[in-house]
């Protein structure tokens, strides 16, 4: 059985992230206590809301036990914010930054469209992806944001919507998605568990 550390910044939907790796067989332990990451064997970091909410990760000490955790090969996995955090950080909260995994700053969608950006869109999928392995081209997943990252050289799934933006990325043991996956039937279910399945990488 996985054991999966699911980070608690008091912004996650912790409840129906929770339910969906439980029923893919894992035990989580939901927790800001930055002393379990040591021993972790996959983190999870979902979130929902404004991007300064993920200071209380520096005030707890939860970023610089992240940090340790990827450097030792934990693979670890943010949702929507969380995906955001793993970037330098984002123009909603210019004075908070992120974890700087990934290169560039997440911006809001550009006027004339709707936002936010809410329901189901479709991804297309890099084929070398391992988190994304199985999902094919073109599936729909479920969107809820008002920001979004950009897209990189890490990036392994893209949506269009107002442009191009970064529905997954990945690099290492080091992933993310801004959709929600717990949300997003058996496209997101595959998601995880291919992130459940992920070994540590050094």
């Amino acid at each position: 059985m996985s054991k999966v550390v699911v980070l608690d910044y008091k912004a996650g939907n912790l409840t129906s992230v929770v339910k969906a790796l439980t029923y893919l067989g894992a035990q989580s332990t939901v927790t800001a206590d930055p002393a379990l990451l040591r021993d972790a064997e996959r983190i999870v970091l979902p979130g929902v809301g404004h991007f300064q909410t993920t200071e209380l990760l520096n005030q707890t000490g939860l970023t610089a036990a992240t940090r340790a955790a990827i450097a030792k090969g934990i693979p670890f996995l943010g949702i929507c914010v969380g995906l955001q955090w793993l970037f330098e950080g984002s123009t909603e909260a210019p004075e908070t930054p992120g974890l700087g995994a990934f290169a560039g700053l997440c911006e809001r969608f550009p006027q004339g469209i709707r936002v936010p950006h809410v329901g189901w869109n479709s991804i297309e999928i890099s084929p070398d992806s391992r988190l994304m392995k199985g999902v094919p081209n073109g599936s729909y997943v479920y969107y809820t944001h008002s920001y979004r990252a950009p897209v990189v050289k890490e990036t392994v799934a893209v949506t269009n919507y107002g442009g191009a933006f970064t529905g997954a990325v990945e690099r290492n043991n080091v992933m993310g998605a801004q959709f929600h996956p717990e949300k997003s039937g058996d496209t997101g279910l595959t998601m995880l568990r291919n992130f459940l399945a992920m070994e540590r990488s050094c």
